[in-house]
C-alpha cells in the first residue's frame, strides 16, 4: 500500500496569541509580585486602600503568574509542538480561538474579582464559583481540540511530550472539579462543600497537584520537545521517559498531605503523603537527567547559546526543587520549615528557574522561527540570562536565611524554660532586611524580563510572521503490528492512554479521601464546639475577603514552642463547621486560632485600634492598616441566606434560625460597640470592624470552654 504525501498548514496564529499573552501577563504578574515583596518592607505601599492591600493582591500575583503567565506559556508550547509532532493542523481553529479568548476572559475576571475581595480563600483556587464553571468549560474546549487533533494525526506513534499533555488535561480536570464543589450563596459568594479536615485534605490534594500537573507535567512535555530541538539531539533515553512518565503521575497524586504534617489531619494520611513524597525523587530526577543527558555532545553549544543556557538552568532548578520538596516532607525537616519563608524560597526556585527560564528559552527559540528571522540580540539574551540567574540567587538565599531565622526564634527557650521571643513581632522585624534583599532579587529578575520583551519585539519587527506555515507529510496508514517494545502498544492508542492515565492518577486520591470522609473516628467531634453566631460568621467572611489567611495560620501544631506561645494544640473536631477551612500555610503574622482564649484574649478596643493602624498597638509591624473596616457598613442582606446555606452543609443551626439571625447579630454588635464606647472609641454597631472583632474574640473559645467544663466536672 503506497502512502500519499499530503499538503497542509500549521496554525501559527494561535501560537502567536498565546505567546503574546504569556509575555504580557508575565510582566503584570511579576510586577504585582514585586509590589507585595516590598509591601513586607514598606507597609505604606499598601496605600491604605482595599484593592492594593497585601492580603487581596497576593492571590492576584499567584494566579497571574501560575494561570496567566505559565498557563499561556503552556498553551503556546502545546499548540506549536502538538501540530508538528502529529503532522497535522489543530482540529478546529474555532475551538482554538474559543480556548484563547475564554482563557483571557477568565484571567480578566480574576484580575477584577480578587482585588475586590471575592475569594474562596483556597490557595491557587481562590476564584469564585461562576469563574470555576467557566474554567471547566474552557478546559474541556482545550481538551476536545487537543484530543481531536491527536485522533486525526498523520503519525501513528505518540511522542512522550504528548503523553504528558494527555495526563495534564485529564488530571487538572479531575482536580479542578472536585476541589470546586461549593454551595453558592450569592453571585460571587460560596461556601465549600467540604469542612475542616476534609476540606484541608481536598484542598492540598488539589494544591499540591496543581503544582504537579499544571506547573510540572505540561512543562516536562515542553522540555521533551524543545530541549532536543534546541540541542539538535534526540532525547537521551526512550525507556527512561516511560518510567519517568508513569511513575511520576502515579506517585505525585499521593503527596498532597505533606502540606498538612503535624496538623489535625489523621496521622495515617500524613504518613502516606510523606512516604510518597520521598519516593517522588526517583521519577523526578529521572526526568531531569533525561533532559540534561540529551545535551551530551552538545555542551559546547551551551557556552554560546542563551536558549540552551536557560534550559539547563531550568532543568537544574527542577532538580533542586524536586529534591528539596521530598526533604521538606520529612517530619523532622517540616517541623522547621513549615509556616516559614523557607517554603517561599522552595516555591520560587521552582517557579523562577523551572517555569520561568524554560518559558524564556522557549520564547527565544519560537519567535525567530515563527517570524523567519534571527534573534535581534544574542548579547541581550545572554544579559537576560545572567541578570535573571542573579535575581533567583538574590531572591532565594535571603528567604532560606529568613526561614531558618523565623523557625529558630519561634522555638528558642531561655534557660529558665520560657520562650526567648514571646512577642511574635520580634521574629518579624528581625528579617525585614532579608525581605528587602529578596525584593532586590525580584527586581533583577524582572529587569531581565523587560530586556527580553524588548529583544523579542525587535526580533519580530525585523522578521515576517508566518500565520499559516506550509507543511507536508505522508498520510497515516496503519501497518500490521510487528513485534516491538511492549509500551509501543499504548503509544499508538490515545484513548487507552487517556483512560489509563485517569485510572493511575485517581488511585491516590481515592485511597486518601474515602476513609477520611467515611470513617468517623478520623474526625472525633467535640461537644463544646458550636456554630458561629451570625455576627461572627459575617466577621469570618470579612476575614476571608481581606485575605487574612495569607499571613495568619489557624493551626497550632503539637510542639512545646507552639503550645507555650498559643495554647492547646489543634484538634480535628474543632473544625467540623469550618466551610472553608482556614489553616493557612504561612505565618508572616502569628497564629490566630487561640486569639479569643484567656491566654491571648485582648480587649475589643485593642483590636479596633490594631485594625485601624497596626503601628499604634504594635510599632514596627508590617501588617497593613484596614481603615475601611472602620468606615464600611456591615452588609447583612445575605445573613439569613448564609445561615440557610450553612444548614444545608450540615452546620446545626436550629430550624428557622435564619429568620431571627439578624436580630441576634444586631444585639451582639451593640454589646461590642458599647464596650468600645466605654474605652473612649465612638463607633456605631453596624460597622464591619465590629464583626471582625466578634470573630477574632471567638477563636479558640469553644475548645477552651470544653476543657474548663471537663476540669470542673472532674473536681
Amino acid at each position: 500500500m503506497s502512502q500519499v504525501i499530503e499538503k497542509f498548514e500549521y496554525d501559527n496564529a494561535i501560537v502567536k496569541k498565546f505567546l503574546i499573552a504569556t509575555v504580557v501577563f508575565g510582566v503584570v504578574g511579576m510586577l504585582v509580585g514585586l509590589l507585595i515583596a516590598f509591601q513586607l518592607v514598606f507597609p505604606e505601599l499598601n496605600f491604605g486602600i482595599p484593592v492594593t492591600s497585601f492580603g487581596r493582591i497576593r492571590p492576584l500575583h499567584t494566579n497571574a503568574v501560575i494561570f496567566a503567565f505559565v498557563g499561556n506559556g503552556i498553551f503556546a508550547g502545546v499548540y506549536y509542538s502538538l501540530q508538528r509532532l502529529l503532522k497535522t493542523r489543530m482540529y478546529s481553529d474555532l475551538l482554538s480561538n474559543i480556548h484563547f479568548w475564554g482563557w483571557q476572559l477568565i484571567i480578566l475576571a480574576a484580575a477584577i474579582t480578587l482585588p475586590l475581595g471575592y475569594t474562596t480563600s483556597k490557595e491557587y483556587a481562590e476564584l469564585e464559583w461562576p469563574i470555576d464553571i467557566a474554567i471547566t468549560i474552557i478546559w474541556v474546549v482545550f481538551g476536545w481540540n487537543m484530543f481531536a487533533t491527536i485522533l486525526k494525526r498523520r503519525v501513528e506513534h505518540l511522542y512522550v511530550a504528548i503523553w504528558f499533555y494527555i495526563a495534564t488535561f485529564v488530571t487538572v480536570a479531575l482536580l479542578h472539579v472536585v476541589n470546586s464543589f461549593e454551595l453558592p450563596v450569592a453571585a460571587l459568594k460560596s461556601y465549600s462543600w467540604f469542612a475542616g479536615v476534609q476540606d484541608a485534605l481536598v484542598q492540598w490534594w488539589y494544591g499540591h497537584n496543581a503544582v504537579a500537573f499544571f506547573l510540572t507535567t505540561p512543562y516536562l512535555g515542553l522540555m521533551y520537545y524543545f530541549v532536543p530541538k534546541a540541542a539538535e539531539r534526540p532525547i537521551y533515553s526512550y525507556k527512561l521517559s516511560i518510567v519517568h512518565f508513569w511513575a511520576l503521575i502515579f506517585i505525585y497524586i499521593w503527596a498532597g498531605p505533606h502540606h498538612l504534617l503535624y496538623s489535625a489531619l489523621p496521622d495515617w494520611a500524613q504518613s502516606l503523603g510523606a512516604v510518597f513524597s520521598v519516593m517522588l525523587i526517583a521519577p523526578s530526577w529521572g526526568g531531569m537527567l533525561n533532559g540534561l543527558l540529551t545535551l551530551r555532545g552538545a555542551w559546547d553549544k551551551v557556552k554560546a547559546d542563551p536558549i540552551l543556557k536557560f534550559m539547563v538552568v531550568a532543568l537544574t532548578g527542577y532538580g533542586m526543587a524536586t529534591f528539596e520538596g521530598p526533604m521538606l516532607s520529612l517530619k523532622n525537616v517540616n517541623a522547621i520549615s513549615h509556616f516559614t519563608d523557607w517554603t517561599i524560597a522552595h516555591v520560587h526556585v521552582g517557579g523562577l528557574a523551572w517555569n520561568g527560564f524554560l518559558t524564556f528559552g522557549m520564547l527565544y527559540w519560537l519567535v525567530p522561527k515563527m517570524w523567519r528571522t534571527k534573534l535581534y540580540s544574542q548579547s541581550l539574551a545572554n544579559f537576560h540570562f545572567w541578570i535573571g540567574t542573579l535575581g533567583i540567587i538574590f531572591y532565594a538565599l535571603p528567604m532560606y536565611w529568613a526561614g531558618f531565622t523565623q523557625s529558630f526564634m519561634w522555638k528558642e527557650f531561655t534557660s529558665e524554660g520560657f520562650l526567648k521571643y514571646p512577642n511574635f513581632l520580634e521574629t518579624v522585624t528581625a528579617i525585614k532586611n532579608l525581605y528587602l534583599i529578596r525584593g532586590i532579587g525580584g527586581l533583577l529578575y524582572f529587569t531581565g524580563v523587560i530586556i527580553m520583551v524588548y529583544n523579542l519585539m525587535k526580533t519580530a519587527a525585523a522578521g515576517q510572521f508566518v500565520k499559516n506555515e506550509e507543511a507536508n507529510a505522508p498520510s497515516l496508514i496503519k501497518f500490521k503490528e510487528e513485534k516491538s517494545y511492549w509500551h509501543r502498544w499504548i503509544e499508538k492508542r490515545p484513548v487507552q492512554m487517556l483512560v489509563l492515565s485517569f485510572i493511575v492518577v485517581s488511585v491516590g486520591g481515592i485511597v486518601e479521601m474515602i476513609p477520611t470522609f467515611l470513617v468517623k473516628s478520623n474526625i472525633p467531634t467535640i461537644s463544646s464546639v458550636k456554630p458561629l453566631t451570625p455576627l461572627e460568621l459575617e466577621g469570618r467572611d470579612i476575614y476571608i475577603r481581606e485575605g487574612c489567611t495569607v499571613c495568619h495560620s489557624q493551626m497550632v501544631r503539637p510542639f512545646r514552642s507552639e503550645t507555650e506561645r498559643y495554647g492547646e494544640y489543634a484538634k480535628a473536631g474543632e473544625y467540623v463547621y469550618e466551610h472553608p477551612f482556614l489553616w493557612g500555610s504561612k505565618r508572616t503574622g502569628p497564629d490566630l486560632s487561640r486569639e479569643g482564649t484567656d491566654k491571648l484574649r485582648k480587649p475589643n478596643a485593642w483590636h479596633y485600634t490594631h485594625l485601624l493602624d497596626p503601628q499604634l498597638t504594635s510599632p514596627g509591624s508590617i501588617m497593613p492598616a484596614y481603615p475601611w473596616l472602620i468606615e464600611n457598613k456591615l452588609d447583612t442582606t445575605l445573613t439569613a441566606k448564609k445561615i440557610r446555606a450553612m444548614r444545608k452543609l450540615g452546620v446545626p443551626y436550629p430550624e428557622g434560625y435564619d429568620l431571627v439571625a439578624t436580630k441576634d447579630l444586631i444585639k451582639q454588635a451593640q454589646d461590642i460597640a458599647e464596650d468600645l464606647r466605654k474605652n473612649n472609641i465612638e463607633t456605631s454597631a453596624d460597622k464591619e470592624v465590629i464583626a471582625v472583632i466578634a470573630y477574632l474574640q471567638r477563636l479558640g473559645r469553644d475548645l477552651e470552654k470544653g476543657q474548663q467544663n471537663e476540669q470542673l466536672s472532674s473536681k
